[in-house]
């Protein structure tokens, strides 16, 4: 058996390369890197985008020289050539990103809006056995008796109580899906009257609705999100195989 690594008074065989892999919890890890340099091989960057990710690179891991090179090079095991790929890998993931779904942005936000919009809402909840506190509570705020944020305080049981019932802005993915479904159909200022979300009993009041935009962090988050989903897909594909199976790049459109 060839002995492919030394550490020590250990010396390791090809054959327990991956029993070892496997046994630290490094495979997964393992099989998407390669899943990835898998679908950016055929990706190439110009001269100016080579120097700005090795300079980059350099900066984000304090290589100031030569020498500091070479020491990096010696600690992680790696040759001149597997460093200028690592310098480059991330600027080839952006390219690769932006190849396959930067064309289906905007149908992919158009579809996705509904859960990136944001609310800032006031929430009173109380137990499930105390729908008469909470109809009470809802008549004293629509006759001006008290202000939402006096009763918040007083009587919701979350940890809104200590914000005067004031909540966001969050996605309206964030909130349970009914009480979203109350904040999407409600008017600012609007009071809903006592609803059962979960265990709880609520009142809720939407104080502003502030719509998703399309800029340009919006775009890296979308890119982000259908390569991660795309990534997943391909790492399920390799454990759980079939004859249809592939880990191919998906093609631009």
């Amino acid at each position: 058996m060839t002995v492919v690594l030394r550490i020590g008074e250990r010396s390791i065989t090809a054959e327990e390369v991956l029993p070892l892999m496997a046994g630290y919890q490094m495979l997964p890890q393992f099989t998407q890197e390669l899943l990835i340099d898998q679908a950016i091989e055929s990706i190439e960057c110009t001269e100016e985008e080579i120097a700005a990710a090795r300079q980059q690179f350099y900066s984000q891991n304090q290589i100031e020289d030569a020498e500091h090179r070479k020491a990096w090079l010696a600690y992680y095991g790696m040759t001149e050539e597997q460093l200028d790929r690592l310098a480059m890998r991330e600027t080839r993931i952006e390219k690769f990103k932006q190849a396959i779904w930067g064309n289906k942005l905007e149908s992919y936000f158009l579809s996705r809006k509904d859960k990136l919009d944001k609310v800032i809402y006031s929430l009173i909840r109380v137990s499930e056995q105390d729908v008469g506190i909470a109809q009470e509570l809802y008549f004293r705020i629509l006759e001006g008796e008290q202000s939402f944020a006096e009763l918040a305080r007083e009587y919701s049981k979350g940890p809104e109580a200590q914000t005067d019932g004031l909540i966001g802005p969050v996605e309206l993915s964030v909130p349970h899906p009914v009480l979203a479904q109350l904040l999407t159909l409600s008017q600012p200022g609007q009071v809903s009257q006592p609803t059962r979300v979960g265990e709880w009993i609520v009142l809720v009041r939407l104080e502003k609705f502030i719509p998703a935009q399309m800029d340009e962090a919006m775009r890296r988050r979308l890119l982000n999100e259908c390569f991660n989903t795309w990534l997943k897909e391909q790492i399920e594909q390799v454990n759980s195989p079939s004859p249809s199976s592939s880990t191919a790049a998906p093609l631009a459109s």
